[in-house]
């Protein structure tokens, strides 16, 4: 496909050494046909002909524009690239990532010189091959990632399994069983569908199976080795995805890294939401521009750490804007930033100083969490946190007095506190509110914590009943400002659902108030503001025609009659056409999350996840259905993915329930 300035390569094959084939999709500037420029690889499972297609183009051609090749590589077994899909960042996918960039630097288009860009996986496998030091790689901009697939990743958190892992296995067996466009590799799309139904895996049993944090999770985690890590990383993410705490660990500890956290959601910052969005397209242009085309534009005087200090934000599920303003810290650990203590003290209160020693006892329903919002919120109505109110009359709460001056924070907030259980395993969780002037109440942050993890993720143990311990939970990164006439609110329960799971019994924690009971806030001093671009373009999003609506609810069902909590979760993308090749496709998620406000092995999700692609005559579906549900000793999964062609069932494929042990949980 030919445009102004660049031409489109809608399926380019890259041979890897042990004959598999990866399918690439280019944008080739006219430029580089006489002389050879600089390459920007995107490495993701998401297929590039219809599941990313909107949003590389809206990115790629102005890249190809600015005078670089752009190069779309679905990963083995996805899309049209040949081979099996074996797990997420796996071994063979980060060797094949470098055999990728090799290979692109070897073309007569390209000048050697590689850069590495995504969000999410992408992101995540952006700066673990870096780590791996491909010759042809010379930077990265990672947005949405981790430097900590086990405590910062949709698995597990804090030695808590999050409810995410559930929700992710099950999307990745659709994703992984849809097969490659007919219209790009012929006849045998078919059998190479069929191959991958009966070879992809059950994701949920492999992450299950890994429940602390052992090779398993370190294998990808640059955290493991930030020395390992040597070219230049913009790393960027948003208050309103899962994703937040990578940005500052990356600046404080990679030897060339800037670091931004906005607003946003689970997207890419130029397209992203709630507004100010910010010019990604310029912002990724200087970088590239500086480490691969070697311009002395100041990129590297960037400060550190970049970052949108939120201002009494409601509890609105859906934000379009985001009151707030932008600040910079030159380095970090940055000089304007203090510790405060503010002590957990009898009668509820917040106090900066401590007060006396009493005990609390704190046992909360099983169904306390259900404001918690998604893990990251991917689409712009998505479900961001509630109003608290509800979740905090679940919780042993802390306020403090109405603010005469605003506290703004920007880092991670600590909490210490000295705790026993009345059972062996139990689960904290605790979140920092801001209580607005008319009784609303924002979630600003949140921790939580598996206590048989409290001295590490690798080696759990159990508590010892009535014995108290000494705990720390480390809270997101936040940025907030708590505004004048508001007061600020310390929320610990003992349930957090549905975002991490159930411990098997109830459990009675009983927690020491006083000098050893406190939360840490880092605050920031003076109020000075950093001015950052948002895109020229207002909607700089591609547009793909809408042919059918789409759909999305989210609801909680209570059940009066049996104590019984739903989550309810139902989004339908409709469907939408990918123009050029008259790909039309639709996703619909439809996932029911139960529990027992007094029971903790009533807890069961179930998912059904269904793709559907069509073209003319042809036409495809494939659908997965997932169940965890748990006992006292395990956890119960299953599943089953069906593929259909023209409404024929041709495959399918059951994995029968397996019993896996739970492992301190």
């Amino acid at each position: 496909m030919k445009k102004a300035g660049f031409k489109v390569l809608e399926n380019e094959w890259i041979k890897l050494s042990d004959g598999r084939r990866l399918s690439a999709r280019i944008w080739l500037p006219d430029s580089a046909l006489n002389k050879p420029a600089p390459a920007i690889l995107e490495y993701l499972p998401y297929r590039k002909r219809d599941g990313t297609a909107q949003r590389d183009d809206s990115t790629y051609p102005h890249f190809a524009a600015a005078g670089y090749v752009g190069v779309r590589v679905d990963i083995s077994g996805t899309g049209e690239s040949d081979g099996d899909w074996d797990d997420e960042y796996s071994p063979r996918e980060l060797a094949d990532g470098c055999e990728v960039i090799a290979w692109i630097a070897e073309q007569a288009w390209c000048d050697g010189n590689v850069g590495m860009m995504g969000i999410s996986w992408g992101g995540f496998n952006g700066l673990q091959i870096a780590a791996l030091k491909p010759a042809a790689l010379k930077a990265v901009i990672s947005i949405g990632t981790t430097v900590d697939r086990y405590n910062d990743d949709i698995h597990y958190k804090g030695g808590c399994l999050l409810y995410s892992n559930f929700y992710w296995s099950s999307t990745m067996l659709c994703y992984a069983s849809r097969p490659p466009d007919p219209e790009l590799v012929g006849d045998s799309w078919r059998d190479t569908w069929l191959q991958r139904l009966n070879t992809q895996p059950f994701p949920l049993a492999t992450w299950l199976a890994h429940q602390r944090k052992d090779e398993y999770w370190k294998h990808g985690s640059i955290s493991e080795n930030y020395a390992a890590v040597e070219i230049p990383a913009l790393v960027i993410s948003g208050w309103a995805d899962g994703y937040i705490n990578a940005p500052p660990a990356a600046a404080e500890h990679l030897a060339n890294a800037k670091s931004v956290n906005g607003p946003w959601i689970h997207k890419y910052p130029h397209i992203a939401a709630p507004e100010p969005r910010m010019d990604f397209i310029r912002e990724a242009l200087n970088w590239w521009d500086k480490w691969l085309k070697g311009k002395d534009n100041g990129v590297e005087k960037l400060p550190d750490y970049r970052a949108y200090i939120l201002e009494d934000a409601k509890p609105l599920l859906h934000h379009v804007s985001a009151p707030g303003r932008w600040v910079a810290e030159t380095t970090l650990p940055a000089d304007d930033t203090r510790e405060r203590n503010y002590y957990l003290a009898p009668n509820r209160q917040l106090l900066d100083i401590p007060g006396r020693t009493r005990f609390k006892t704190l046992s909360s329903p099983q169904d306390c969490g259900t404001a918690c919002g998604e893990f990251f919120t991917i689409r712009p109505d998505g479900e961001m946190p509630a109003d608290q109110r509800r979740d905090d009359s679940g919780s042993l709460v802390f306020d403090s007095g109405k603010l005469h001056q605003p506290v703004e924070i920007l880092g991670r907030p600590r909490l210490r506190l000295k705790i026993s259980l009345d059972k062996p395993l139990g689960n904290i969780a605790v979140r920092l509110n801001d209580i607005h002037p008319n009784g609303e109440v924002s979630r600003v942050s949140w921790g939580v914590l598996n206590l048989a993890h409290r001295n590490g993720n690798e080696d759990p143990q159990p508590m010892v009943p009535g014995e108290s311990v000494p705990i720390e939970i480390e809270l997101n990164e936040c940025g907030y400002r708590f505004m004048r006439g508001h007061k600020m609110r310390v929320a610990l329960s003992s349930n957090y659902w549905p975002m991490i799971m159930p411990a098997p019994e109830n459990v009675t924690a009983t927690i020491r108030l006083g000098p050893d009971a406190l939360i840490t806030l880092p605050v920031r001093e003076g109020v000075d503001v950093y001015t950052m671009d948002p895109p020229k373009d207002k909607n700089p999003l591609v547009e793909h025609p809408q042919i059918s609506e789409g759909l999305q609810r989210r609801w909680v069902e209570r059940n009066f009659q049996t104590g019984e909590s739903h989550y309810r979760i139902i989004d339908d993308t409709g469907e939408i056409e990918v123009p050029g090749h008259g790909m039309i496709s639709r996703h619909r998620h439809d996932e029911r999350w139960t529990i027992a406000a007094d029971d903790p092995l009533s807890h069961r999700s179930i998912s059904r996840y269904i793709c559907w692609m069509r073209r003319g005559e042809w036409s495809v579906r494939t659908e997965s259905e997932s169940e965890m549900r748990c006992d006292a000793d395990n956890f119960h999964v299953k599943a089953t993915v069906r593929a259909y062609h023209n409404e024929e069932l041709i495959n399918e494929r059951e994995w029968d329930e397996i019993a896996i042990p739970r492992d301190h949980m």
